[in-house]
C-alpha cells in the first residue's frame, strides 16, 4: 500500500491483544505451591516491566509513565503509557515479521502497553497454568505487530491466542477517510519462520472489519518440558501416559476454547 498523504496526524488505532499460556504438571500440593511461587517470581511486576521496556525499545517509543503492581497471593500487572518516538525513513508498513531483540522504530502517540499475569493450579490432578494477557495499542502509522516475535519468545509460550484490530479512521489531504493504512492478510505473516516452524496455527479473520485472529500451539510435545520437580524416569509407564493425557487435554481445551471429558 502506498504511503498516504495525510491531513494532520494518523488517527488510526491499532490494537494487538493476546493471551499466552505456559502449562506444567506439579504432582503434589507442595510442588504446585512452589510452581506458583516460581512463576510469580519469574514474571514479577519488575520482570514484566523490563520485558515491556524492551518492547518499547523495539517499536521506538518514549515511555511517559509506568504503573506496576504485584498481587497477593499471586499475579502482577504493568501498564506503560508511551508516546511517539523518532521515526527514521526506513520504517515501512510491509507485512513481515518483526525482530526478536533487534530494534525498529515506530510512530506512536496516545498509546499504551499492558500486561496482567495469572498463575494458577488445578484443584486436583496436578495441572498448573500460567497465563499472561498482553495489550499493545498504538496510534500512528505502524502497527504493534512488530513486537510480536519478541513477546512470544519472552514468555516461552506453549499456546498463544491473538487478536489484531485497526479502529477509527484517518483523513488524507483530499478529505477522504481511510480505515486502514497497511496491507495485512494474517497475523501469521508477522511471525518469523523459526517461530512458525514450532507452532501449529489457525486463523479466523474478518477482513472487511479489519479484525484478525490467530491461535498457536506448540507442535512438539516433550513430557520432560512439562514436569515441575518431577523426574520422568521416576514415573512408572502408566503414570507417564496418564500425565501426558492430562497435559495434552489441558492444552487442547485452552486452544479450542472448550472442555473435553478425559479419556483414560
Amino acid at each position: 500500500m502506498d504511503k498516504l498523504q495525510l491531513h494532520g496526524f494518523n488517527n488510526l488505532t491499532k490494537s494487538l491483544s493476546f493471551n499466552i499460556y505456559d502449562i506444567c504438571y506439579a504432582k503434589s500440593e507442595q510442588q504446585q505451591r512452589r510452581y506458583i511461587e516460581y512463576i510469580d517470581e519469574a514474571y514479577s511486576a519488575e520482570r514484566v516491566t523490563q520485558i515491556l521496556t524492551d518492547v518499547n525499545a523495539i517499536i521506538g517509543a518514549e515511555i511517559l509513565n509506568i504503573a506496576r503492581q504485584d498481587y497477593e497471593p499471586q499475579g502482577a500487572s504493568v501498564t506503560m503509557l508511551i508516546s511517539e518516538g523518532h521515526v527514521p525513513h526506513t520504517v515501512t508498513n510491509i507485512e513481515a515479521p518483526g525482530p526478536m531483540p533487534e530494534s525498529v522504530v515506530a510512530h506512536l502517540n496516545k498509546s499504551h502497553i499492558t500486561v496482567h499475569t495469572y498463575p494458577e493450579s488445578h484443584p486436583y490432578g496436578g495441572i498448573s497454568t500460567f497465563r499472561a494477557d498482553i495489550d499493545v495499542s498504538t496510534c500512528g502509522r505502524i502497527s504493534p505487530l512488530k513486537a510480536l516475535n519478541y513477546l512470544i519468545h519472552s514468555f516461552q509460550s506453549d499456546i498463544v491466542i491473538m487478536d489484531y484490530r485497526v479502529r477509527g479512521f484517518t483523513r488524507d489531504i483530499a478529505g477522504q477517510k481511510h480505515y486502514i493504512d497497511h496491507e495485512i492478510t494474517s497475523i501469521q505473516n508477522y511471525i518469523s519462520d523459526i517461530m512458525a516452524d514450532r507452532y501449529q496455527m489457525i486463523d479466523v479473520n474478518v477482513y472487511q472489519e479489519h479484525i484478525f485472529h490467530t491461535k498457536m500451539i506448540l507442535k512438539d510435545f516433550v513430557l520432560d518440558n512439562y514436569l515441575f520437580e518431577t523426574d520422568k524416569d521416576a514415573l512408572i509407564p502408566e503414570e507417564r501416559i496418564a500425565i501426558q493425557k492430562q497435559l495434552k487435554q489441558e492444552m487442547a481445551e485452552i486452544f479450542y476454547g472448550r472442555n473435553y471429558k478425559l479419556r483414560r
